[in-house]
């Protein structure tokens, strides 16, 4: 792992140098923690207040910053951004192995590259193809007929199943599971008749999807997640859902069945969205927000009621119960008024 100086370091983010640009820095870490050839970041005005004090090498900080910082500044518009910028530069990757575990199962007839690296306990079925510099962690499965792009690692345990294409330079986390059935029933009266799941995920380059999160197969057609999406823990994606590219989702949130989400969304935690729904681009979803209308604007929604004390929610509760007779008087003394004018 290469040492960077400051100068260096702000020449590959846009940023100008207040201070030593000749200050070798080896590492990140947080300005409560940071020491003498680490950089720290102020992202968040709450913690101005540790400007005075860190032990920081340098920090990455807004121009208007500066009077309150006491060593070394890297001055940016996006100091958030500069820092994840800077971050990777420092992150430590698994080990660049490459070839096929002796423990790993892969069938005659699937396609691995020579620069791709399958783990131990690994099962690769037939048709499948591994691309240039993919690394499959341990006990990963790919099932017949999918596709793995370019540079995409998957961590242990992740499951692809059948007829799934990921794109290239995606980060899946453990425990992930692509191409599972849609929850696709018909009800009889006898019970409920299983409808066939017979489409694909497609997966475009530079997503993210986190650990334990579920993205269905389609009905007929594809689920699709565009270019560039961001998947936190724990999110349940439902058969024909297409999300579009760079929107990104918190954890616990749930996607209906063919709902259409559009690009640059921002979806909160614990949010859900009812089945066959339009979601404009650039719409930010508040947490624990539910959906069950098409959202045709861009803007901020919220619909979940904050956490409060309890006798006052008790209380709020109360007038809600007595809403309908409110608006049944409302509505007699309106006529009333009416019959009298």
């Amino acid at each position: 792992m290469a040492d960077y100086t400051l100068g260096k370091l702000a020449e590959m983010v846009g940023g100008q140098v207040s201070g030593d640009p000749a200050l070798t820095i080896k590492g990140v870490a947080t300005l409560s923690t940071a020491e003498g050839e680490q950089i720290g970041f102020l992202a968040n005005p709450a913690y101005r207040k540790q400007l005075a004090s860190t032990r920081a090498g340098a920090v990455i900080i807004r121009p208007e910053e500066q009077e309150h910082c006491s060593t070394n500044a890297l001055l940016v518009a996006d100091p958030y951004a500069a820092y994840a910028r800077i971050a990777a530069l420092f992150q430590k990757e698994p080990g660049g192995e490459q070839g096929i575990h002796p423990a790993a199962w892969v069938s005659g007839e699937a396609e691995i590259h020579e620069s791709a690296w399958i783990g131990p306990n690994c099962s690769i079925e037939a048709g499948v193809r591994i691309e240039a510099g993919c690394h499959i962690g341990p006990g990963c499965f790919i099932g017949s007929g999918s596709l793995v792009g370019e540079g995409t690692r998957l961590a242990g345990n992740v499951s692809v199943c059948h007829g799934v294409r990921i794109g290239a330079h995606c980060i899946l986390h453990p425990g992930v599971v692509i191409g599972s059935d849609g929850f696709g029933f018909a009800r009889e009266q006898q019970g409920w008749l299983k409808i066939p799941q017979m489409g694909g995920v497609v997966i475009g380059d530079h997503v993210e999807i986190g650990a334990n999160t579920t993205i269905d197969r389609g009905a007929l057609e594809d689920t699709v997640i565009g270019n560039g999406v961001k998947l936190d823990n724990q999110i349940q994606i439902a058969h024909n859902v297409h999300i579009g590219e760079h929107t990104a989702i918190a954890g616990c949130a749930g996607i209906s069945g063919s709902t259409r989400i559009g690009k640059r969304c921002a979806i909160a935690g614990g949010v859900g969205i009812a089945g066959h729904l339009e979601i404009a681009d650039d719409v930010t979803i508040t947490a624990m927000s539910l959906v069950t209308r098409s959202i045709t604007s861009p803007g901020v929604y919220s619909s979940g009621i904050p956490a409060q004390e309890n006798g006052i929610w008790n209380r709020q509760v109360a007038h809600l119960r007595r809403l309908e007779r409110l608006v049944q008087r409302v509505g007699k003394l309106e006529s009333n008024n009416r019959q009298k004018e």
